[in-house]
């Protein structure tokens, strides 16, 4: 090519917008109704008497416990990077090992019991899929320093009253409670027990834990030499023989004692489930005695008893096996409970994304981890907890349709007639007097001398109102303000000031000074009709 010859400039290119796998973008409506659902879990709780308390995104990856890398991964399970000291920092996994570093770090200053309530976002570095997200958000509350068994109860009814605050009716959800020392009992008693074996007893219960997802039988597999799924795709099992296998199934299983209704029994019959067969009800309590009469060491009994203390407690306070329900196929896959385990379970029916029709499922649990705190501070700190899977109980109050936030009008609109300085200041302060009477508010930024694009602004945003001050109302010290839901028409109808002078439909005249008085009257009015059109809609489902 000529040296002479001008070389085509080269274009840069456009850098393309995408958004990573695993995570998503949120609307307005969105967020506000997570505000009210979380609003809602946190009136339970702070009456419970626990306090917020708040720990960064970021925590030194070894004290995330399990997930402490090894030289090669340091991105196994979490999101990584290295500081300027070449420590390596993740993002939380949960909110439960960040809470135990903050007990530890401040053991000394903190009033134990220390009760508290977090809601944050937690990132996992695996692969996303449907309903799988890298990052979601929990919301959790935790006893930290309360040793007794009384707190597992607590902690089992405050799940059951957060549920039934957010609208979820009684008989639509269970709070299913069991105690991880009754099945390591049983692992002990065929051979499971000890420090040599903690990888297959890690093996088994994650195994239990997909009960719900493969059933009776697919958990045999797993529990035996292993399950190939439809892909072809080979799960390797626990390996235990088929006597082992059948001494675990009756717990994994679960099973209830049921008792008929005595005459003067103080047991909260109405609250209890029905065997409708038999008409008898299912006790938690009498669940319990057979535990524990049946127990084969003191691994399992000591189990079998707390959850019998747990059963004497809630039944007290009125708490029946419709809310708060024994069942000992409840594990919970995490290696580090060590006592009771629970789980707020919702029973509804849903159609998943093969199209089956299936129940919805677990929306948060958690349990007594009273080993966390322990590895910061070489004393014994008992704590116990649960956490909310937020997003997941979003999608749940949608399918029930419980899920409405506080309605949010759109700002009133300031409309700009006339750009220059001395006018605009005029428009500003309409709009700060209503900002400061409480009213959102707004004075139009864009290109003021298109008025039909301010009109289509508005009905985009859905402003309920718009106030217009050209010159000739300046002069009469008045304004208009037009109602933008009654007299709604296309703004490309509206091309210009002449047009809009000559239709001026569903707007009203006023002295300037009356704005404030006379936007708060019209809002309430459309407030008033579309409550009234809301009680009409229902009347007619």
């Amino acid at each position: 090519m000529d040296s002479d010859t001008p070389m085509a400039k080269n274009k840069p290119s456009k850098l393309k917008a995408r958004l990573p796998r695993g995570f998503v973008d949120r609307s307005a409506a969105d967020i506000r109704a997570t505000e009210a659902m979380l609003a809602k879990i946190r009136e339970v709780y702070e009456r419970y008497g626990f306090d917020p308390v708040e720990t960064p995104a970021f925590e030194y990856t070894d004290c995330l416990g399990k997930f402490l890398p090894d030289t090669d991964r340091p991105n196994a399970g979490v999101f990584s990077v290295q500081d300027d000291d070449e420590q390596w920092m993740s993002l939380r996994y949960d909110l439960t090992a960040p809470l135990a570093r903050h007990v530890a770090e401040n053991i000394n200053e903190i009033q134990l019991p220390f009760r508290s309530y977090r809601a944050g976002w937690v990132f996992r570095n695996e692969k996303p899929g449907p309903g799988r997200f890298r990052q979601f958000m929990q919301f959790d509350a935790d006893s930290v320093g309360a040793p007794g068994v009384q707190a597992d109860a607590e902690m089992c009814m405050m799940m059951a009253d957060t549920m039934e605050a957010l609208g979820i009716p009684r008989g639509s959800y269970v709070i299913r409670v069991n105690n991880r020392k009754v099945l390591d009992g049983v692992m002990e008693a065929i051979g499971l027990g000890g420090e040599e074996n903690a990888e297959r007893r890690l093996t088994v219960l994650r195994a239990i834990d997909k009960l719900d997802k493969f059933g009776i039988e697919g958990v045999r597999l797993l529990l035996g030499e292993g399950r190939k799924d439809e892909s072809g795709d080979f799960t390797k099992g626990a390996g235990l023989s088929d006597e082992q296998t059948e001494r675990l199934l009756p717990v994994i299983m679960g099973f209830r004692v049921a008792v008929p209704k005595a005459e003067g029994s103080e047991l909260p019959f109405d609250d209890m489930i029905l065997n409708k067969d038999t008409g008898n009800f299912s006790d938690n309590v009498a669940t319990c005695e057979r535990l524990v009469a049946e127990a084969t060491n003191d691994v399992e009994r000591e189990g079998a008893e707390e959850l019998l203390a747990i059963s004497q407690l809630v039944s007290a306070a009125g708490y029946g096996t419709k809310r708060i329900l024994v069942d000992t196929s409840v594990v919970r896959g995490l290696e580090y409970y060590t006592g009771p385990v629970y789980e707020a379970e919702l029973l509804f029916d849903v159609t998943n994304e093969k199209g089956e029709v299936v129940q919805f499922g677990s929306v948060g649990g958690g349990g007594r981890y009273d080993g966390l705190v322990k590895r910061f501070t070489g004393r014994d700190v008992p704590a116990t907890g649960f956490s909310i899977g937020v997003s997941r109980l979003m999608t749940a109050l949608k399918n029930l349709k419980k899920l409405k936030a506080d309605e949010v009008v759109a700002p009133v609109l300031v409309t700009v007639m006339d750009g220059d300085t001395a006018s605009l200041a005029r428009y500003q302060k309409m709009t700060q007097d209503l900002r400061a009477a409480g009213i959102r508010a707004e004075m139009y930024q864009g290109n003021w001398k298109k008025f039909g694009n301010q009109l289509k602004y508005a009905d985009r945003r859905g402003c309920p109102l718009a106030i217009i001050q050209g010159g000739d109302e300046r002069a009469e010290g008045a304004v208009q303000i037009k109602d933008l839901i009654e007299g709604a028409r296309l703004a490309g109808e509206i091309e210009d000031n002449v047009t809009w002078r000559e239709s001026r439909p569903a707007q009203v005249s006023i002295p300037e000074a009356d704005i404030v008085a006379t936007v708060r009257r019209m809002l309430a009015e459309q407030a008033e009709d579309r409550a009234r059109q809301d009680g009409d809609a229902g009347a007619t489902q």
